[in-house]
């Protein structure tokens, strides 16, 4: 098992003036001690199962640069892009950009987009759900096409993009791995089975069970290889209510029913020791699950 973290706050002691040193101090720390994966939040407001709205909050893509610029090994990505936030084509090139800069160490990850507050805030258009997972499956399908050969138009319902270039191609081959996040058992679940690389879930063990075995009916549906998608999960884990032992515990759970991949967001990151006791305790532990 594979073991990433998430970054879904920046308010940290200092303020906004310490943000970039903390940030780059949890980036290196996290690669040093063996995580697989680096994600942050798209978001433009912090979302309220974090904190308030008014908190720090630094805008993904840029986040990530600046990762990529104090970091090694480590894979990078968004958990997740709404596909509201960008053009779809600009979205995608963005991304490669990520890719070409950090050597082919990125994830793409994006979904349908759910904040409604931060969107009418900053202007952004937040069509109804329906349009959103419109939107969400064109801008996958951009993806596959300016990530090929073909630099030809592409005409949507929504998106018309005259000629589809994206010149450097991605480092990564055959393209960044395509991560499509939520468990919508209709629509969301579809497309990972249609379009994506790995899919992201959460909730308890039997949830994540439950939303797996949709997923192998879509893909059975499709006639798609449900074991080439990655399987990744995502939850807190606070190393002060819990120990190292039950980190490993709850990951040899989740790998029992087919995760590969657990992402887990620390609520004191900035203090950096629960980094170091994940790479001295729990990521050897769990390399063979």
């Amino acid at each position: 098992m594979k073991i990433g973290l998430q970054v879904p706050s920046f308010t940290w002691p200092g303020g906004a003036p310490k943000i970039g040193s903390t940030l780059a101090d949890i980036a290196r720390t996290a690669d040093d001690v063996g995580f697989y994966s680096l994600w942050v939040m798209d978001h433009f407001f912090q979302i309220v199962y974090v904190g308030p709205k008014e908190q720090e909050m630094l805008e993904g893509y840029t986040a990530l640069g600046f990762m990529a610029a104090v970091t090694k090994r480590v894979k990078l990505g968004t958990m997740v892009t709404g596909v509201t936030y960008r053009y779809p084509g600009v979205l995608v090139k963005s991304m490669t950009t990520l890719d070409v800069l950090a050597g082919g160490r990125s994830y793409f990850g994006i979904g349908a987009a759910w904040n409604e507050e931060e969107s009418k805030g900053l202007g952004t258009p937040f069509p109804p759900i329906s349009t959103r997972f419109e939107l969400l499956e064109e801008a996958l399908q951009i993806a596959k096409q300016m990530w090929s050969d073909n630099n030809g138009p592409y005409n949507g319902k929504h998106n018309q993009l005259a000629e589809t270039l994206c010149v450097p191609q991605p480092i990564s081959r055959p393209h960044p791995p395509i991560l499509v996040a939520g468990g919508g058992e209709k629509k969301t679940l579809r497309l990972v089975a249609q379009y994506a690389d790995a899919c992201n879930l959460f909730g308890d063990i039997p949830m994540v069970k439950a939303k797996l075995d949709i997923l192998k009916a879509h893909c059975d549906t499709l006639g798609r290889d449900y074991n080439s998608i990655e399987k990744t999960t995502l939850e807190t884990i606070d190393l002060n209510k819990m120990s190292a032992k039950d980190v490993i515990n709850k990951c040899k759970a989740l790998a029992d029913v087919g995760v590969s991949h657990a992402l887990f967001n620390i609520p004191n990151v900035h203090e950096l020791k629960p980094l170091e006791v994940f790479g001295k305790e729990i990521i050897p532990a769990v390399a063979g699950f």
